[in-house]
């Protein structure tokens, strides 16, 4: 038994009017996702980048620019964010900037260190890469930095890579080269800072 003509008919027009509602929906993401506000960029928010010296994150020297005999051979690290030495601008805005800076004796690096690693001293974010939570303690026994949050271990002899611990993957590095017996930033760093989509573990952030 064929439907009736007006049956079919409000069918098609109730299909067109959804298939109608359905665009007009996907429509407005467009729009909606251009009024989510932009992280503005500012002097102090901005990557480190070529050229940027290092100064003290914390402490009484606070602010004060690091040195090579400012980093004692085999550790600490020192916790440090860049400056710009045009302008003066300390770029702690962003907390991403800051960077661990640590000497060691250059025949103990690994050969994965040689790319940035200048005169012994080498520079690694201090964003764990587990839950975002600060690297912020030293293992003297092991020569290990350490994320006191979940106990995550890397290695700045070759390349902070993860030698215990949940971290699922090395600090990126931050390229150096030695001017004036100062640590001086030669690029941006080797990989994204922190916790990346798809490797962070379940549950929420950590960060202090």
């Amino acid at each position: 038994m064929s439907k009736k003509p007006d049956t079919t008919r409000r069918a098609i027009v109730g299909a067109t009017v959804g298939v109608g509602l359905g665009l007009g929906a996907l429509s407005m993401l467009a729009p909606i996702a251009a009024l989510k506000p932009k992280k503005e960029v500012t002097p102090e928010t901005e990557p480190p980048k070529e050229g940027d010296v290092f100064v003290y994150a914390e402490g009484d020297r606070k602010g004060k620019e690091i040195t090579l005999d400012d980093l004692p051979k085999g550790g600490p690290a020192v916790l440090a964010f860049p400056k710009d030495p045009e302008t003066g601008v300390v770029k702690s805005g962003e907390r991403n900037n800051l960077v661990l800076l640590i000497r060691m004796d250059p025949g103990e690096l690994g050969p994965e260190v040689a790319d940035y690693a200048a005169d012994g001293a080498v520079a690694y974010s201090a964003i764990c890469t587990h839950l975002g939570c600060t690297v912020s303690e030293w293992e003297p026994d092991k020569g290990l930095l350490l994320c006191p949050c979940h106990k995550g271990f890397y290695d700045p002899r070759h390349g902070a890579q993860v030698v215990g611990g949940p971290p699922p993957r090395p600090l990126p590095a931050l390229p150096l080269i030695v001017k004036g017996n100062k640590p001086v930033c030669a690029g941006g760093f080797t990989s994204q800072v922190g916790v990346v989509a798809g490797l962070e573990p379940q549950g929420g952030s950590c960060a202090v």
